[in-house]
Formats: C-alpha cells, structure tokens, sequence
C-alpha cells in the first residue's frame, strides 16, 4: 500500500494536530475555538474518506437488477448533523467569548484568573 496515496488521511492528520495543539497550548479564547472548529474539521474529512467505496455508485437501485457496489450514505448524513452541532458548538462559544470580554474586559485566560484572585496554578 502506498502511503502518499493516503493524502486525505494525512491532511486530517495534521488539522487534528493543529487544532488539538490551539486548545490545548493558547490562552485566547477565540484562538482555542479557531482551534476547535480545525479540529472538528478533521474528524469530518477522517470520517468522510474512512466512508468512501471505491467504485461504489448512489445507492439507488436498477430496473435490470444488476449486481453493484453501493457507497454507504450514512456517514455523509451522520457528518451533516455533526457540522450542524459544531456551529451551533462555534456560535454559543463566541457568545460566551462575547460575554467574557465584557464582564472581564479581556479574551486571555491568565488575565481573567488574576482578576479573578487566582495565580496560573490555580491557588488562591
């Protein structure tokens, strides 16, 4: 098997890396849910390619009843409900992003907790 054949695979890879690496390491809110939605990306095109039949046609059947490969539509309508979700997932974090910068004046994590009282651990 040729591995640079698997480009979608590797493409969702690196996006799953990106966005796990935005939520994980940034402290700007709006930065980790940039990092969300990447990552959120690549597990639709993971799931989308993981779903692909090679010489799968529509799953519509013929008259002449011939025998064929059918690709299965489940995974594209599990993926749009999924895309649904992270918008509406986007949408309420930038609300809150909204809301936060007008309580606390700012979008950084380590300045709303040392207005909050609390040092970068955590401790009072």
């Amino acid at each position: 098997m040729e591995y640079l054949g698997l480009y979608n695979y590797w493409i969702a890879v690196i996006l799953l890396m990106t966005g796990f690496y935005a939520v994980v390491a940034k402290r700007n809110m709006v930065k980790k849910l940039i990092g969300l939605s990447l990552f959120q990306a690549a597990v639709f095109l993971m799931y989308i390619t993981m779903g692909k039949v090679d010489g799968g046609t529509a799953p519509i059947f013929s008259a002449d009843g011939a025998e064929q490969i059918f690709s299965n539509p489940l995974p594209q309508v599990l993926i749009l409900t999924a895309i649904v979700v992270g918008i509406s997932t986007t949408a309420l974090g930038l609300a809150i992003v909204v809301r936060t910068k007008e309580e606390y004046g700012t979008i950084e994590e380590d300045e709303i907790q040392q207005i909050d009282g609390q040092d970068i651990d955590g401790n009072e």
